[in-house]
Formats: structure tokens, C-alpha cells, sequence
């Protein structure tokens, strides 16, 4: 069997709620497990952040999942429902829907469920979801009126929590339009968890930091007390000596200028690993940290392992993980974390440690 696997820690998603739970004191905690638990697998990531006061997803068949699994927390549509059809379900199965636009509305407004928890949207700049602050308080009286509404939490999502700007204009408009409502509020993401504590609110939504990768640039997973719950690892199967002059992979994009010993890695674009990333992306083997070259293929990279000189076939290789921080892949990569998590593809085998 190909040596390539990705193993899943679950205790570190669960050390990891509770760096938000310590961070974010007095506020409750809905765990985003969102594209496939961020690419970890829905019911791992659910299993390791059982202790969450709720769960955010993107579609109901993730929700239903959830519920079919036992959970009983709150579940919330983050885009909301988008038909009349998913309505009914969402309201039997008591799964909160996020409203963010006039057509969701007027389906609540016009449907036969009993109830259903709501959580309205405001756009306070990202200009993706919402409600602009002009027509939030309309939107909100619509909402208190509708009888199959039961529960309103007001909400926005911030588009620079993780820059230089932060959150001080847009978390200005969303106190200035909701001062003196008594509806629960949701506004804090995992930058905003780690960077503005005047954000925590009622409830924080933490997303990435769960799965121990950093959401601030250039401060690192493991300064905030994360840990990685992913570790994507693989052996080298092959060992080539370059002579000076000599080149390596497609494209030929690395020339040795001296006599150099290169590792073969199973890995490649077709496991989730970014073809775009350069030479010296780091990497290691063995536990010693080194560094990629040349292009990477559809099923395999290179390493250097010219200062290794005890590496062989077999040896092991950490693409990312404990070691070499998915982020600093994904930096050298010009990318960023969540993409390479969620990138994993289906035919490499997962392992769940519990």
C-alpha cells in the first residue's frame, strides 16, 4: 500500500476549544465545522469538539448529519436554507438557518413551519452576506413579527479581523445598529477570538484556529497554544544523486550546483499538496527539517537530502503537521492554511487517533 496517510488527532481539536474557551470567557462557542470539518472529516472534527455549545455548517445534508450522529446542540445554516423544502426540515429537526437577504425572508415569511431559530445577518463590509446596516432594523422587525421565527441572534462577519485595519470600523456599525436590542450577538471569528476581546460577545464562531492553524499572519498556530490536528505524512520511496548541472522533476525548475542526493516523496498534486509550491518549501524527514525542490508532480516531490546523509527508502516524511506548520507550507505556497486542509483528497487514507 502507498505509505501516504493523514492522520487525525482528535484530542488536539479538543485541547484547541479550549484555548477559545479560555480565551473567550464569558461567551458560548459554536465550533465551525464547516467543509467537511475543514477538511479533517464532519464527524471527527464533531467528535473532537463534542464539548462546543453548537456547531456552524454550510448545508443541510452536513446539519442532518450531525443530528443523525446524536448531537443535540445548536446547528446553524450558515447560508441559510435555499428552498421552501429545506424549511420544513430545518424546523423538524430544529436546526437554526442564518437570514441574510430579502428572498430568505419572504420564504420564512410565507412558509407553514412551526418554528425555527434565526440568526440575522448584518454586512458590515465584507459585501459577501447580509443585510446593509440601512435595512438590518427593518429586517429585524420583519423577524420579531413572523410567527414561525422563535429565536433571533444578530450577527456580522468581519473581512479584516486577520489585517493590519482589524475590526474597529465594522464592529462600530454593528454596535451602532443594534444598541439597546436584547437579542444574543455573534460577531467573533478566530482572529477576532485572538486579536479583539471587546468582540466576544454572547457567542464566538471559531473556525480554523480549532484545527491548530494560525488566523493571523505571521504569528504562528503554536505561539496562541494551538496544536495541528492533521498531520499529513508519507515516506520516500526513491533516491536519485544529482551531479552538478544535472536537473530534477518537470519542467526542470531546480539545477544542483554541486553533487546533491534527492529524495523521491509519495506525494503530489493529486494528494492535496500544492503543485505551486517552490523550491525550499519546507519539509521533513526523519524528524530533521529540509526542504522541497523542483516541480511538484501528480503523485510525487522531491526533497533534498544532501545533509541527510542516514535517510533512505523508507524513511518517514512529514508534509505538514507537528513539525512543519501547515501554514508555513502554505506560505511558501503564497496560499494560505484552510485551503491546504480542506484540499486533502479522498484517495489518501485518514487515520483518527482519539
Amino acid at each position: 500500500m502507498r505509505p501516504i496517510q493523514a492522520t487525525i488527532d482528535r484530542s488536539a481539536l479538543t485541547h484547541n476549544l479550549s484555548v477559545v474557551k479560555a480565551t473567550a470567557k464569558q461567551s458560548k462557542v459554536m465550533a465551525v465545522v464547516k467543509a467537511n470539518g475543514y477538511g479533517h472529516g464532519l464527524l471527527n472534527a464533531a467528535q473532537g469538539l463534542a464539548a462546543a455549545d453548537a456547531f456552524a455548517v454550510l448545508g443541510l445534508d452536513e446539519a442532518l448529519a450531525l443530528r443523525n450522529a446524536g448531537y443535540q446542540q445548536e446547528i446553524l445554516l450558515l447560508e441559510g436554507v435555499f428552498s421552501a423544502d429545506e424549511l420544513l426540515t430545518v424546523s423538524e429537526q430544529s436546526i437554526s438557518i442564518v437570514v441574510h437577504c430579502e428572498a430568505q425572508m419572504e420564504m420564512l415569511e410565507n412558509s407553514h413551519i412551526k418554528s425555527v431559530s434565526v440568526h440575522l445577518k448584518m454586512n458590515t463590509g465584507m459585501n459577501r452576506l447580509g443585510f446593509k446596516s440601512e435595512a438590518f432594523e427593518s429586517a429585524l422587525s420583519r423577524l420579531a413579527q413572523c410567527q414561525q421565527v422563535k429565536e433571533i441572534t444578530l450577527m456580522t462577519h468581519f473581512a479584516t479581523a486577520d489585517e493590519a485595519q482589524g475590526v474597529s470600523a465594522p464592529f462600530a456599525l454593528f454596535n451602532r445598529v443594534t444598541e439597546g436590542k436584547s437579542h444574543p450577538k455573534s460577531v467573533a471569528n478566530s482572529a477576532s477570538i485572538l486579536r479583539f476581546s471587546e468582540t466576544h460577545l454572547d457567542w464566538v464562531r471559531p473556525g480554523i484556529m480549532l484545527y491548530g492553524s494560525t488566523p493571523v499572519s505571521g504569528q504562528s498556530a503554536a505561539s496562541f497554544g494551538l496544536r495541528a490536528a492533521m498531520h499529513f505524512t508519507s515516506q520516500i520511496i526513491a533516491i536519485q544523486v544529482l551531479e552538478t548541472g544535472e536537473s530534477v522533476g518537470y519542467g526542470q525548475r531546480f539545477t544542483a550546483d554541486k553533487k546533491m542526493r534527492i529524495g523521491i516523496v509519495a506525494c503530489g498534486y493529486a494528494d492535496g499538496y500544492p503543485r505551486h509550491a517552490p523550491n525550499g518549501t519546507p519539509i521533513a524527514v526523519d524528524g530533521l527539517m529540509t526542504q522541497t525542490l523542483g516541480r511538484v508532480s501528480m503523485d510525487m516531490l522531491f526533497v533534498d537530502l544532501s545533509a541527510l546523509p542516514d535517510a533512505t527508502i523508507g524513511s518517514s516524511v512529514e508534509l505538514w503537521g507537528n513539525q512543519v506548520p501547515v501554514d508555513a507550507v502554505a506560505e511558501s505556497a503564497g496560499t494560505i492554511g484552510y485551503e491546504l486542509l480542506c484540499a486533502i483528497a479522498p484517495r489518501v487514507p485518514v487515520r483518527v487517533l482519539t
